[in-house]
């Protein structure tokens, strides 16, 4: 198996969901409530921080998840 393999079996584990965030909290942390109606803990990926992308309540939300938390999520696009 090359690294490229093991890179491309790590991206299909990622859930990727929509959500509309409700709460905006300190440190780039926001509540999401995602459109299947569970509620969890978003926080922004490296790439909006340096982009200075600004997420405010009401904004809906692309957002990754590991299969194994589903209470935690990496939001990843603002979608309009």
């Amino acid at each position: 198996m090359t690294f490229s393999d093991d890179k491309n079996n790590k991206n299909t584990k990622v859930i990727k969901k929509e959500g509309r965030v409700i709460e905006a909290l300190p440190n780039a942390f926001f509540k999401v409530v995602l459109d299947d109606g569970n509620e969890i803990l978003g926080f922004l990926s490296g790439k909006m921080r340096m982009n200075r992308i600004t997420i405010l309540a009401g904004d809906k939300v692309s957002v990754e998840m590991s299969p194994y938390d589903d209470k935690k999520g990496r939001i990843v696009y603002r979608l309009k």
